[in-house]
């Protein structure tokens, strides 16, 4: 009865796991990583971007989203798409062709890859036959024309990837039907170009690197005229009456070139160089569009002069008198234009340029041709993203009260609408209890700028909402350039700066390493690189205020040790104004200026506190002075006194440290001549077990004493406020909670004045408890549980009856989260209660934990806490409280991601981030109810009559082809992740 009755309540707990718990990667934030191909559809107005990682992602209107990956790892080099078809052939570098469609199903659109297709050629013949080098989707929409590094044509039906052999277009009957001056394989080289013939599809120019450009017609199977250009081509624009040709070449000329009527034309009708006699780099390609009322647009990609402009990135804009060269931060990688109408043939209206950092939008039809705002896209790595904080359940006045201070921040923005609105988002709207997601943007190295940039992460997109600088506050050796986006009066080029991708800065000390925002008050603290520790106050009015410094000093007078690294920033002693948002009021400089570790606001109470490699310490911001300074330095901890270390010279100087601990151990064994090979087999295991706190490999292994001569035992890991019981179980007071790298968590009561004394009465801290963990695992988390079990609620959260008061009636339980097992004590007479040892189970180690709450996906009204763990080895866990036992594990991140385990932020209902690539996020949820991924529907534009092409005579070459089809669905990256993880688990 007992066996049954067991049986019975596992059989119910792991339904309710399956009602809170779940897990899926949902959505891609961010700027794809390496982008390397760019093609836009007017039928469909999607957009889709291929990178040298073998992705394709297309985007549509805000929060239609679609992403494949190829199984060959190759970079994408041309994608297209079929006219007036939810079709796209992909070309990537190991020369294979891909054909991709958006499928309907259940109601929502998939991109799946349906078919593959390689050239190859008769034996014996050289790869550059079948190389392709240009791709040209036929307005038919059932051809592909590709021309290959050997100068040959071949033509592919489409979708099924069947090649046409009678309509291919060889190089020798290109050739032979070039007048005799221009004979010989050598002038023609590789297909560079392929462009229709807008006004008559049964033409097909075809340009040729070394500049010949040929109109071939399909019908006649012939050439009807040749264009002899004699510089190297870059690019060819076919003008839409049909009457002209644009070439741009290498030496940084463009022509134009009459193609009516049929023969050769022996000169351009126009020759330029747009940027003078000087050598110039290439125009890699040139557009030009008519107007309706008035000159045409002329677009160029490069061109610049060598010598002193040849490090620029440049499009130039030419329309009647206005001229504009638009100075990218970043290489271009391709542009499009957008023009206006139902049927996209009218005037331009927006210039869309990808770079290889970001997406720029032009609005050209506003005066001055401002830049539009793209609702994603943004460039999150403007500079390099270091820490995330992610707050949930934003109040609607203050995320109106940041809105409208990131208002005033974009009014050099144009007005104009988002032009791409291709697909139906049908993913459901944001509650109205917003995400913020905060990211603290510096740059590694020496280019940090010290900016917080606030994110709407409601949903699918990542929307840009303020962005708050903290530079000011300080004296720093250059200022910044508020006039970089103008060009001066007379200049040649006439530059224009544009894009927002700007990673240099003026002071390494500015960058911003944690960050604490109390979402009901408006207070916020940013803390950085070189110990500073502001606390700043939101505001909807301009201010004109000094900050005020207080200098924390953590050594506490400690003669002994000296610091070797940075100097402080010095702090603004005249007034400075601050523009609406965020304004600082108060800082905090610690003594030495190391960087800040730990960092945490309690608004109700008025404090923060902080902590560094050296110690921690209490600010009392009302009264601006501090309550407590404790310095926590291990007499050994030398290295916490030189400044941030590379990772290479602190292996370096641990292996010489294990090495030399083995040859005192051997020396030893000599001397006393006992049991030499054990002794020598303990050094070893010494120094491997030493080798894995470094993290060189995840090991297994058991859990260990660590030694308190290890470096950096006295920095601080978490900080913690907390009102409960600590001298007995009778009173709670509040008090502050410190875990260090070394094991050590002390607590201190705080006494705090009453409300009405608040500002008078100063605030005291007094030594309650210590507690020394056996292992002297780094403390990376501490949660007080009230009397149910659960955790304590956040800062004035139940003063705006978000959250039900803690029970004070019942026993509090301490949790001491180290990296190597959650532990349970009982206050206040920290007793140890119960334990869950992960490092034993399996090797790994806590890197980052969170308190969430998962809802049930079934009901409304149940759910659970728990604590949401990633490891060292890339998995996720949940942790049951308070009863501490583990509920889920799925693998999550390789383990050889590095920089993605310690990017990952949780947040407080399940969800989480973590970096795939410097300037992209993935988001992942853990839970069965909070799943926010993108769903969009693409339907089949209106089909128009295409041009029925008639059969030719086979006298083209003759290849062989390979055509496999495949059925991969848009989550391809996922599923092969999961294969990767699943290989390693095995």
């Amino acid at each position: 009865m007992k066996r049954f009755r067991r049986h019975g309540q596992e059989s119910h707990r792991d339904r309710i796991k399956q009602e809170l718990y779940g897990f899926n990667k949902t959505v891609e934030h961010g700027f794809p990583h390496q982008p390397s191909a760019l093609v836009f559809s007017p039928s469909l107005q999607l957009l889709a971007i291929g990178t040298r990682s073998g992705a394709i992602k297309l985007y549509g209107a805000p929060g239609v989203e679609f992403m494949g990956l190829h199984d060959e790892n190759a970079a994408v080099t041309q994608v297209h798409f079929l006219p007036q078809q939810v079709d796209l052939v992909t070309l990537l570098d190991d020369n294979s062709l891909h054909m991709w469609t958006l499928r309907a199903h259940h109601g929502v659109s998939e991109l799946l890859e349906t078919g593959r297709f390689t050239l190859t050629g008769p034996p014996g013949a050289p790869p550059s036959v079948t190389r392709v080098t240009a791709v040209l989707t036929h307005s038919s929409g059932d051809m592909l024309f590709l021309g290959t590094e050997g100068g040959h044509v071949f033509v592919v039906e489409v979708p099924g990837f069947r090649e046409l052999e009678e309509r291919n277009i060889s190089l020798e009957n290109v050739t032979n039907s070039l007048p005799e001056d221009y004979g010989g394989r050598r002038i023609l080289e590789h297909v560079e170009s392929l462009q229709e013939n807008p006004v008559n599809p049964l033409q097909v120019l075809i340009g040729y690197g070394r500049g010949i450009m040929v109109i071939w017609d399909l019908e006649r199977h012939s050439a009807v005229k040749h264009i002899p250009a004699t510089q190297q081509l870059e690019s060819v624009w076919w003008t839409e009456d049909g009457g002209h040709v644009l070439s741009s070449h290498s030496d940084g000329s463009y022509c134009r070139w009459m193609v009516a009527g049929e023969g050769t034309q022996s000169e351009p009708e126009k020759s330029e160089v747009p940027y003078g006699h000087f050598p110039c780099k290439a125009i890699s390609k040139i557009i030009q569009l008519p107007t309706e009322q008035g000159p045409p647009f002329l677009f160029l990609s490069g061109g610049m002069p060598r010598a002193s402009y040849g490090d620029r990135h440049c499009i130039s804009v030419i329309h009647s008198k206005t001229h504009v060269a638009l100075d990218f931060t970043s290489r271009i990688i391709d542009f499009f234009v957008i023009r206006d109408g139902p049927d996209h043939t009218g005037d331009p209206s927006a210039l869309v340029v990808l770079v290889e950092e970001e997406l720029v939008v032009i609005d050209l039809q506003t005066e001055g041709w401002p830049v539009i705002q793209t609702p994603y896209l943004v460039p999150l790595h403007c500079s390099a993203i270091t820490c995330s904080h992610h707050v949930s359940a934003i109040p609607l006045k203050m995320w109106e009260r940041v809105l409208s201070a990131g208002a005033l921040q974009n009014t050099h923005y144009s007005k104009k609408p988002w032009p791409i609105t291709g697909g139906q988002n049908l993913s459901p709207d944001a509650p109205q209890v917003k995400i913020m997601f905060l990211w603290l943007l510096i740059l590694t190295n020496v280019h940090e700028d010290g900016t917080v940039r606030f994110w709407d992460a409601s949903g699918v997109c990542l929307y840009p909402m303020y962005k708050l600088s903290t530079a000011g506050v300080f004296l720093t050796d250059a200022e910044p350039n508020d006039n970089m986006n103008q060009c001066t009066e007379g200049e040649w080029p006439p530059f224009r700066k544009v894009g927002c991708f700007d990673p240099y800065s003026d002071d390494p000390r500015l960058g911003v390493q944690k960050i604490h925002l109390c979402k009901y008050s408006g207070y916020l603290t940013v803390a950085g690189t070189a110990g500073q520790i502001l606390v700043l106050e939101l505001n909807d009015e301009a201010a004109e205020q000094t900050v005020e410094a207080t200098v924390a000093d953590l050594l506490q007078g400690q003669e002994s040790f000296r610091w070797k690294g940075h100097t402080r920033l010095e702090v603004r002693e005249e007034p400075v104004t601050f523009p609406p948002g965020f304004q600082p009021f108060a800082l905090v400089q610690c003594q030495p200026p190391a960087v800040v570790t730990a960092l945490t606001l309690h608004s109700e109470w008025k404090l923060v506190t902080f902590g560094t490699s050296h110690g921690f310490g209490l600010y009392d911001y009302q009264q601006k002075s501090n309550v407590l300074v404790r310095c926590t330095l291990n007499p050994s901890d030398q290295l916490a006194m030189e400044g941030p270390l590379s990772r290479v010279k602190s292996i370096k100087k641990s292996l010489r440290q294990s090495f030399r601990r083995i040859r005192r151990s051997r020396v030893s064994l000599r001397k006393h001549h006992v049991n030499s090979a054990a002794k020598v087999q303990e050094a070893n295991a010494r120094l491997e077990a030493e080798l894995a706190e470094m993290e060189l490999a995840p090991v297994q292994r058991k859990i260990e004493a660590r030694s308190s001569d290890d470096s950096f035992t006295g920095l601080v890991r978490t900080l913690y406020f907390a009102d409960t019981f600590l001298s007995d179980s009778s009173h709670h007071t509040p008090s502050l909670w410190a875990g260090t790298n070394g094991g050590s968590v002390f607590a201190y009561q705080l006494r705090l004045p009453p409300v009405e004394r608040r500002s008078e009465d100063p605030v005291s801290a007094h030594p309650a408890k210590e507690i020394q963990l056996m292992h002297r695992a780094p403390v990376v988390g501490i949660v007080v549980l009230d009397g149910h079990g659960s955790p304590l609620p956040e800062p004035l959260e139940v003063a705006h009856d978000l959250a039900r008061s803690a029970d004070m009636q019942g026993c509090h339980q301490l949790l001491v989260i180290s990296e190597e097992q959650f532990k349970v004590f009982t206050l206040p007479k920290v007793s140890a209660k119960m334990k869950l040892k992960l490092t034993a189970i399996d090797g790994s180690r806590v890197r980052r934990v969170g308190v969430a709450w998962f809802g049930s996906s079934r009901s409304e009204d149940y759910g659970e806490s728990g604590l949401t763990v990633l490891t060292n080895q890339g998995d996720l866990h949940v942790v049951s409280l308070p009863g501490v036992k583990l509920q889920v594990q799925y693998p999550c991140i390789r383990r050889e991601d590095v920089s993605g385990i310690a990017s990952c932020v949780f947040t407080k209902h399940g969800q989480g981030f973590y970096l795939i690539s410097p300037s992209e996020f993935e988001r992942f949820s853990l839970s069965a109810r909070c799943v926010v991924e993108p769903r969009s529907l693409v339907e089949v534009p209106s089909q128009t009559p295409g041009t029925t092409l008639p059969r030719a005579q086979p006298d083209g070459p003759s290849v062989a082809h390979r055509y496999t089809p495949t059925a991969s669905l848009y989550s391809a990256r996922r599923v092969m992740e999961h294969a990767l993880l699943n290989d390693e688990s095995e």
